[in-house]
This record gives structure tokens, sequence and C-alpha cells, in this order.
């Protein structure tokens, strides 16, 4: 019976040896109690010092689930209505306009959307956000009026139009960034002190924020171009920013990997942590249910910037949900995945899952782009078929 270091050891060595090869990856599986794989393998930059566990990573929106579970704290107080219009907590998003297209001169037509922007909506993608290299609307105010980028950590990449009407469709994006927005003004500090108050400090979560500490940035890999031709090339100038003007709740976090096996667990233990509950079961079981209302659906992210985004989904035909704020398959998945478990994704190719059916979620950490790497992501879908695999082996012996 292959172990389930065996099995994963095998496929973190295949993605970092050969022609095809991601520089470096680390990747954590935990159950309910603990830690039960941690293997790290490659470099934090091409030629350069060994990856190790306790690698600092930026996990884009794998930050996400914890500013919605930072939202949820809110909703369990008493604090925030999600139907309310989430302007009564950020006053900032009710100037924002919706973009029908662009006037024979270029310039965006705006108009007044129909209705308000809920916080509930936010949480679901449905607000009307999207992300400039998923849209080909976002891109184009990039390109042409100067729409800051989301990694500026700005608060104009977020004061954007909307792409339609609040509540019409889900389309990801922008949105969890206006939920610490919500969660700042409901709490009057900045979102990272919320969280290291309420979620990191009950978990034990060190080495995760906004702004890294000095040892976090000498523990900190490289994000990699990977070019049309296979090639790695470091980008050693790119980095999201520290101190940064807005602390973005939809990407904005560094962490090392068994720093965010720790908010897994919570996940797996119905919202208690070792030094206090972070959420109640009763918001935990609510929350991890996709809650899409019909047409409503969740869809492929088209890559419209090349350098940023591939084309990428996961599960290709397979019906998938959201909830607050996770991607729910809504059917059993080809790795083993059942349905109703939860999971995301993060830019520069992080991956995790949590099953809270059978116990046990992951976490696998790379620093590449352009998203949906063909490297990356498919060793990540390896490595999760693996688990699985080696879970069914264990179970059946």
């Amino acid at each position: 019976m292959n172990t389930l270091k065996a099995v994963c050891d095998a496929v973190l060595k295949g993605v970092t040896s050969g022609t095809a090869r991601v520089p470096g990856v680390v990747a954590m599986v935990t159950d309910r109690n603990q830690d039960i794989y941690s293997g790290a393998a490659g470099e934090r930059v091409l030629g350069g010092t060994p990856m190790t566990a306790d690698t600092v990573f930026a996990i884009f929106s794998t930050t996400k689930a914890i500013a919605g579970t930072a939202a949820l704290q809110c909703v369990e107080e008493g604090l925030l209505d999600l139907d309310a219009p989430a302007k009564d907590y950020a006053p900032a998003i009710g100037k924002l306009q919706v973009i029908e297209g662009f006037d024979a001169n270029g310039q965006p037509k705006l108009r007044a959307p129909k209705r308000d922007v809920t916080t509930r909506m936010l949480l679901l993608h449905t607000g009307g956000f999207g992300y400039d290299f998923f849209s080909e609307t976002y891109r184009r105010l990039a390109e042409e009026h100067g729409q800051p980028s989301v990694v500026t950590g700005s608060r104009g990449a977020i004061e954007t139009p909307l792409l339609f009407d609040p509540g019409e469709r889900w389309e990801y994006g922008t949105n969890i960034d206006w939920v610490g927005q919500v969660v700042e003004g409901i709490r009057g500090k900045k979102l990272g002190a919320v969280m290291r108050e309420r979620i990191f400090d009950p978990l034990g979560m060190d080495e995760i924020a906004f702004t890294r500490t000095d040892a976090m940035k000498a523990r900190t890999a490289t994000i990699h171009a990977r070019g049309a031709d296979g090639s790695l090339t470091p980008m050693d100038g790119f980095a999201l920013p520290d101190n940064p003007e807005v602390d973005m709740g939809g990407h904005g976090l560094y962490a090392t990997v068994p720093e965010y096996m720790k908010f897994i667990r919570m996940w797996l233990n119905d919202g208690a942590g070792p030094k206090g509950r972070v959420l109640k079961p009763e918001t935990v079981d609510w929350a991890v249910k996709g809650s899409l209302v019909p047409p409503q659906k969740v869809t492929m992210l088209p890559g419209v910037i090349p350098s940023l985004s591939n084309d990428a989904e996961f599960f290709p035909g397979l019906k998938k949900d959201w909830s607050y704020t996770f991607m729910v398959n809504s059917e059993d998945a080809p790795t083993g995945r059942p349905a109703g478990a939860i999971g995301w994704a993060g830019l520069a190719n992080s991956f995790y899952w949590i099953d809270r059916k059978n116990g046990f979620g992951g976490y696998w950490a790379t620093q590449i782009l352009p998203f949906g790497d063909p490297v990356s992501f498919p060793g990540y879908m390896d490595f999760e078929t693996a688990v699985y695999r080696s879970m069914r082996a264990a179970k059946a012996a």
C-alpha cells in the first residue's frame, strides 16, 4: 500500500523536475486534528534557496475565505445585515455606477444601478465587480483609462464601475475586497487588525499578514512568469505591496502554508480553534452551502490578460456553486473530492480544498503567473487525487 507521504512526495518531485516544471512547491494535508502530510520540493527562486515548509507565499485569492469569515462573525453578532445595502457599512460603494460599454470616443457609458449592492451579493460574487484579467471591459478601463490593477492595493483599484446590475449573475471579481471594507466600517479598524484579533490569534496563526515582518520577507518565494515556450523567469520586481493603502480582503495576504492549514482545520471543526471559537457550528453549516440562485452559476474564468491568467476552470463539465465564500462542487469530482466540498485558488497558482464530509483538506502553493499554469494546476489535481487514493487504500486495509 502506498503511504500518503510516498504518493504525495512523488507528485512534488515530479512537478519540480524535468523541463516542464515549477520552480518550487509546498503542499500539505490536514485532518481535523493535525497536519498529516507536509512536503516541500524545488526552490523559492530558480537556482536559489531550497523551498521549505516555512516559505512565505503571496496567497492571493485564498485570502477571500478569511475575509468572508470576518464578515460572518459580524453577522453572528447582529452587526451585519447581509441583505441591507452594503453602502450602509462602506459608503463609497454607493457611488459606483454600471458601465454599459464605451461611446464612439472610447469614453465609458455609465448609469445608476437598478438596485443597491448587498453584502450577500458581494460574498456570492454577484455584486457586479470583475477583474481586469478576466473581464474585457475592465482590461480596457485599465489600458485606456488608467484603472489601477488590484495588485497595487489601492483604493482606486476597487472603486470601479459595476459590470452589470447587482444580483444579476455570478462574476468573479473584487467583491470580497469590498466585503473587507464592510467589515472595516463595522469594526472601526483595518481589516488586518480585525483578522489578527478575531481569527489569527484564536487559531494560533502567526505568520500571516497583509504586511510582512522582516523574517517573513527573508523567506518569501519569488513569483515566476511562465513563457509561451514553457520557460520560467523570476519576476524579481513583482510583489503584493506591504503596508497597502487598502487591506485587500480579496487577495492581499502573505502566509506560510502551515498557518493556512490552521484555518482549514477551523472549518473542518465546525468553527472551533485551539484558543477559542471563531464561528458557531450553525454558521459554518450554512456558510459552506452553495447559495447561488439559478440561473446564476459559476462559470469558466476567461483569461483576457495572457500574462496574468489562462482560461481556467475547476472540473470542467461539472456543476459548481458558490458559498460564503468558497466554490462548492455540486457533483463528485474526478479527484475524489465529494459533492458539497469547498475550496478555491490564488492567482499565482495556489489551490486548496476542504472536505468536511471526510474530515480533511489540503493546500498546494506555487508562485507562478499566469493563473491556470499548465504544470502547477495539473500537479495540484494529481496531488489531490493521490491524497484521496491513499485515504481510500488506508480505509480498505
